[in-house]
């Protein structure tokens, strides 16, 4: 029994902490400060189903489609990177409100950033390939499955968060979180530059 369950819990472990869903709900609160019920629920189903749709579709076809363009993960974590940067940026501008969804000049956050590539980003992408090539597909596929519900139950939860600290201290929190989003995004392009240097090198 034990060797059955072996495959699946060393795929379910190393996507889990790829995906850091405990790190994205910061950043979840403070893009949805402002936003309504349905609002916030519609963030959830996008981000969730983005990002669901992202891993298995690279999962199966990602070297295929890798190889035809001739991109690397170095060059998705640079484009990644670069697109965050511009949002966090954005957010953080004087006099830019900080709710996008509440003033609804953007409603599509569940896909991005949320859905990807903060759920499912280089780091999810390439964990899963590793993963697919030492246990198999059926472990990996599975352990994804439930390591999105995880994130789902996550994202839903994340009510309560915002309700123990307010609609001031969400909105003072979020300020935080998007500086934090920023350098998430600079971390992002300094490992995508460091792989292609060591890419170079070699």
């Amino acid at each position: 029994m034990q060797e059955i369950l072996k495959p699946y819990l060393l795929t379910f472990i190393p996507i889990f902490v790829a995906v850091d869903i405990i790190g994205t709900i910061p950043l979840f609160i403070g893009l949805v400060e402002g936003a309504g019920k349905t609002q916030r629920h519609k963030v959830i189903v996008d981000s969730v189903s983005t990002a669901t749709a992202m891993a298995i579709i690279f999962m199966f076809f990602g070297k295929l489609i890798f190889g035809l363009l001739g991109i690397t993960i170095a060059d998705f974590q640079i484009a990644g990177g670069a697109l965050l940067f511009v949002i966090a940026l954005k957010l953080l501008l004087p006099g830019s409100h900080k709710s996008s969804l509440a003033d609804g000049h953007d409603k599509q956050v569940g896909i991005f950033p949320l859905g990807t590539p903060l759920i499912t980003g280089p780091a999810v992408l390439t964990t899963t390939l590793i993963m697919l090539d030492s246990y198999g597909w059926m472990p990996t596929f599975i352990s994804l499955i439930v390591n999105m519900f995880i994130a789902w139950l996550a994202l839903a939860k994340a009510d309560f968060i915002m309700k123990v600290f307010g609609q001031a201290g969400t909105r003072a929190f979020s300020k935080v979180m998007f500086i934090l989003l920023a350098a998430i995004s600079i971390m992002m392009i300094r490992k995508g530059v460091f792989g292609i240097i060591a890419t170079a090198v070699k």
